[in-house]
């Protein structure tokens, strides 16, 4: 069985991410694609126990940078080998919500951790499970706590209640890693409406693939 493509998008709060992996989700699965879609950091339940208390656990309060960067680096360690090296190796299509690009900009570039370092640590926890194709959704700072603030009821995590100078790094460190990944990643302007963004990810996934997705045009 061939390997299978595995797919990342990335960018800062509240960029449409979520909202676009669904649609490709949807839309793969109609035409008979098995896809795999998870998140970092979670996807499995250890994942899961990490994510909470990295972003709503009172325990998360005063967490040390080096602290976030190591349960990070475990919680996608779990996740490589318990879901996505298996999907993979099933010809799965694997989605993933944030990857090893989230951990070089938060954590490397707006946390000011030796990049470096970051980068050893993720070589150790993703293997060989490098994305195939990352999208990197890409949004002004100011919009993004807007689209925040609009949301209501939802709870604020502990990431989106930095400051928006924090984001507007974020946002500089991918803009700077698309631009030396261009063979990976692929930046698009999250300010388009859902329906503009989801054609865009599909031509070019169309077009990246050599006519994988072809098929499965509709």
């Amino acid at each position: 069985m061939a390997k299978g493509i595995f797919i990342s998008f990335e960018g800062s709060e509240a960029c449409g991410k979520s909202t676009q992996i669904d649609r490709l989700k949807t839309r793969l699965e109609v035409l008979g694609v098995e896809v795999v879609a998870s998140r970092e950091p979670g996807g499995t339940a250890l994942g899961e126990s990490i994510r909470h208390l990295l972003k709503y656990a009172p325990e998360g309060v005063g967490m040390t940078p080096e602290s976030e960067l190591l349960l990070f680096e475990a919680s996608r360690a779990q996740l490589v080998r318990e879901v996505i090296e298996p999907a993979l190796a099933r010809g799965a299509v694997v989605i993933c919500d944030r990857f090893m690009d989230s951990t070089t900009v938060y954590q490397g570039l707006a946390r000011k951790i030796d990049p470096e370092m970051v980068a050893a640590l993720n070589r150790f926890a993703v293997g060989g499970a490098v994305p195939d194709w990352t999208f990197v959704l890409d949004l002004d700072p100011e919009e993004g706590r807007k689209r925040i603030v609009s949301r209501g009821d939802q709870r604020v995590d502990r990431m989106e209640q930095e400051p928006l100078d924090f984001y507007r790094q974020v946002r500089e460190g991918y803009l700077a890693l698309a631009k030396v990944n261009p063979d990976r990643m692929m930046v698009i302007d999250g300010s388009q409406s859902p329906e503009q963004i989801a054609e865009l990810l599909w031509t070019t996934l169309i077009n990246q693939f050599h006519g994988v997705f072809e098929r499965h045009r509709i």
